[in-house]
């Protein structure tokens, strides 16, 4: 296979005939995390809302989140694709077809989702298609999964308005995939809270500069 063969196969969603197996039990992970020390998979305050980011490279999108006052866990892994239970090295490959996903648990009282939104929106680039900067592959699309419709409607109102300020400063249209929430599949332990374990790791994180005109009160 030709390097563009593969670099071809690693930006196209992979068939249901292409996708690895996977297996049917969950791989090990965290049960706290590193930072907070809440639980990585609940239980979680009932009035907590959850949503799924995808922003390339997850150590530094998780990150961010973990910091916003109001957001109450943070996890990576996952979502997206078809593989169930997949590994970091098997969804690496391209044919699991899922994205590296941040999971962010929220307090609505005290951080807004517009606000979680802009964070979004502005601290990557939402227009790149199968990749972000050098992170090339269906692993690092832009993704929001959400989980009720009322949320759903928001990104999609929010997604406009920085697809209109985007296209005000000349730059391309906005690839971000937004569906409602699939299953999540946690990372392994180490990529949990990765760079605060490691605070020197690798961020690939890069924005566009252009400001998301939605309203981020809390």
């Amino acid at each position: 296979m030709s390097f563009f063969d593969d670099f071809r196969k690693k930006t196209q969603m992979p068939a249901a005939s292409e996708a690895l197996p996977g297996r049917a039990q969950a791989i090990p992970t965290a049960a706290t995390h590193f930072v907070s020390g809440h639980p990585l998979k609940g239980p979680w305050p009932q009035e907590y809302k959850q949503i799924l980011f995808g922003m390339g490279c997850f150590w530094g999108a998780e990150r961010l989140f973990w910091q916003m006052p109001g957001v109450y866990v943070t996890a990576v892994g996952y979502a997206g694709g078809i593989t169930p239970n997949p590994t970091y090295e098997e969804t690496c490959t391209g044919l699991t077809g899922h994205a590296e996903m941040v999971l962010v648990v929220y307090d609505p009282r005290q951080v807004s989702l517009d606000a979680l939104l802009s964070t979004f929106w502005e601290e990557h680039d939402p227009t790149q298609g199968m990749r972000q900067g050098n992170d090339i592959g269906t692993t690092y699309r832009s993704a929001i999964y959400v989980f009720d419709d009322a949320d759903r409607a928001r990104v999609e109102k929010s997604r406009d308005a920085y697809q209109a300020a985007l296209a005000a400063r000349g730059l391309g249209p906005v690839t971000t995939e937004i569906a409602d929430a699939p299953t999540f599949y946690y990372a392994e332990n180490y990529h949990q809270q990765y760079l605060a374990k490691n605070p020197n790791g690798y961020c690939g994180l890069k924005g566009t500069g252009v400001s998301c005109p939605i309203s981020a009160a809390r």
